[in-house]
């Protein structure tokens, strides 16, 4: 599979972007473990145009990431156009549209999968942001706005003359949020339109290696984007790409992997955000990556309380000592409740 010139090769896994999740030390764990292809969370045009602080630490990526792609998402054509720039001039590998992001506080005024309500806006902003830059542009978006509006095809045709390069659609309306199960039904819709000649990447509950390659074959998507299924877990590329090259399931990792794999995180997020910012922001994932460890309370309060680098990583090496012969295998992370 190419998006434009970036051969991603066969049946390739996306990690998607997630707000306060997929920040470089994630995207590099990520990356690690087979992710073809990474994107930043999404930023906010207004952010990018006003020189927000945090909009703009949002545009760091490395060379380790690629192929990287930066997302943006607004609701107005010309902070968008010139959010696309100001994403361009970061060097990312394409620029991704947010159309799916179906949060109150933005669909509510009209981005994300608030776009949705007005196609034709939605088709002229994604026009004036191809023409605007040189690295190819995606979008990412949904299946409609309601049941009553499931226009993904028309979309996914419009948006295609306009000159994208790929579209990700989350098997999902706006309305539904994360409710219910995705259906891929219209995505393989829209990818065996002989009208459509970009690539189509599938996205919603994938979280094994069984479920990917049911996805793969039965709607022939190009990709598989993966989102809430990573949180504490970012070893999943390696497990459904070990099921798709064998067919055989991959046993999960054992407590001292975990253990190594967390000990790494938290060192590339101190590298890349400084010690005490890097500590915080890996809250959100440390004690996922433990999930399922019986009696586990009082370990995972000083996971998500200390601020101190070595008694955080005193801390992850006794889980090994204590809980090194807990069998793993059924232990599997709660989801995100965000996956955009």
């Amino acid at each position: 599979m190419k998006i434009a010139d970036i051969d991603l090769g066969e049946r390739p896994l996306f990690l998607a972007p997630m707000e306060d999740v997929t920040d470089p030390s994630f995207r590099y764990m990520c990356k690690k473990f087979g992710a073809d292809m990474v994107y930043t969370e999404f930023i906010s045009s207004d952010g990018l145009i006003r020189d927000a602080a945090k909009s703009l630490a949002k545009l760091s990526i490395s060379d380790v990431e690629r192929p990287v792609g930066i997302q943006i998402y607004g609701h107005l054509i010309e902070p968008m156009v010139e959010a696309a720039r100001i994403a361009e001039a970061a060097h990312p590998d394409l620029i991704d549209i947010n159309f799916g992001c179906p949060m109150k506080k933005i669909a509510g005024r009209g981005a994300g999968s608030g776009m949705m309500r007005d196609v034709p806006l939605m088709v002229e902003m994604t026009r004036r942001i191809v023409e605007a830059v040189k690295l190819p542009v995606t979008v990412k978006t949904r299946l409609g706005w309601d049941d009553e509006t499931k226009n993904i095809e028309e979309i996914a045709l419009r948006l295609q003359d306009v000159g994208i390069a790929a579209i990700t659609i989350h098997g999902r309306t706006r309305a539904q949020l994360y409710r219910g199960e995705a259906d891929w039904t219209l995505i393989g819709k829209v990818k065996n339109n002989p009208q459509i000649h970009i690539p189509v990447i599938g996205n919603g509950d994938v979280d094994s290696g069984p479920k990917a390659r049911e996805m793969f074959d039965r709607y022939g998507v190009d990709g598989i984007m993966i989102g809430r299924a990573t949180y504490g877990r970012p070893w999943i590329f390696r497990e459904i790409k070990h099921y798709l090259a064998t067919g055989e399931v991959m046993p999960q990792p054992s407590v001292a992997e975990r253990v190594a794999i967390a000990k790494e995180h938290l060192a590339k997020s101190i590298e890349v955000k400084g010690e005490y910012v890097g500590i915080i922001e890996m809250r959100r994932h440390l004690s996922n990556y433990f999930k399922g460890l019986p009696n586990f309370k009082q370990t995972r309060l000083k996971l998500v309380t200390s601020t101190d680098p070595d008694e955080l990583y005193a801390t992850i090496d006794s889980i090994a000592e204590t809980w090194g012969d807990f069998d793993v295998s059924a232990t599997v992370p709660a989801p995100l409740s965000h996956d955009l």
